[in-house]
């Protein structure tokens, strides 16, 4: 299928590593130009001479702490004096879920709570505002928002409100930008293979005294495929989404964790 994104242009923020990587990778091999946003230099401008390399499309890394309004400025404002305009934001910048021990109540204080609302509720706010003036001047334009099946379960609070906050904001914006030609979605990835899981792996196997191997066994049994679904499975989703051809699909969520849970959503 041809996603019809030859020369357009996105930026992907937290896209040095992990999903958003993955997606920027994928968005580059359908013929987009990118702008990739994450705070550590050394990691963003070898993830964007990665992508480039493999795809000979124009890959430029930002600097971005999505926390701060003026960073997010800068970003917007360099892309499209670079690229010539942004069509595609795709908004994944955020602390890891799911790497580490879950913070019980005693343990959220509010400074934990704030800087994770902070950076992905309030980032991904800062990227469309920044971004969306510039799609409503074209008159088309993308916005895909990566939150997580927390969002559809309880079990860590702040992961929880964050994912909520996500969508709920992910409808707002489609309700507003829709009439400009912007379509807004929001994607739930599961537990996702991304470069750290190994890592994690041994750790948990280290920790409990079991084998690595039985170890991803018990991750990849939280869905019903008993497949822990890789960062690039989620970036095909991403890319459908980024794409003219998704018209269909406006301020809904579309779960990528290969069937978590037995909630029916409707």
């Amino acid at each position: 299928m041809d996603l019809q994104l030859e020369g357009k242009r996105a930026i992907v923020t937290g896209g040095s590593r992990g999903i958003g990587k993955a997606v920027a990778l994928e968005l580059a091999r359908e013929g987009m130009d990118l702008a990739l946003a994450a705070r550590q230099q050394a990691t963003l401008e070898a993830a964007a001479a990665e992508i480039a390399a493999a795809t000979g499309r124009r890959v430029i890394g930002i600097p971005t702490d999505t926390a701060s309004d003026a960073s997010v400025s800068a970003l917007v404002a360099r892309t499209v004096a670079e690229l010539g305009g942004v069509d595609v934001l795709v908004n994944a910048a955020a602390k890891p879920g799911g790497q580490g021990p879950v913070p019980r109540l005693a343990e959220i204080t509010d400074d934990l709570f704030f800087e994770d609302m902070n950076v992905k509720v309030m980032g991904y706010l800062r990227c469309a505002r920044e971004a969306a003036p510039h799609m409503q001047q074209a008159g088309w334009g993308r916005i895909i928002n990566i939150s997580g099946l927390a969002a559809r379960s309880s079990g860590s609070t702040i992961g929880s409100m964050r994912n909520v906050a996500v969508a709920a904001l992910t409808k707002n914006l489609a309700d507003e930008l829709g009439p400009y030609g912007i379509n807004v979605t929001v994607v739930h990835p599961g537990l996702t293979r991304t470069e750290k899981t190994a890592e994690v792996v041994a750790a948990r196997a280290a920790a409990s005294g079991r084998k690595p191997e039985d170890v991803e066994a018990a991750l990849a049994s939280a869905n019903v495929l008993g497949h822990l679904v890789t960062a690039e499975e989620v970036a095909h989703v991403v890319a459908f989404l980024a794409s003219p051809k998704s018209i269909a699909i406006n301020g809904d969520a579309i779960a990528a964790g290969g069937g978590v849970g037995r909630a029916i959503h409707y």
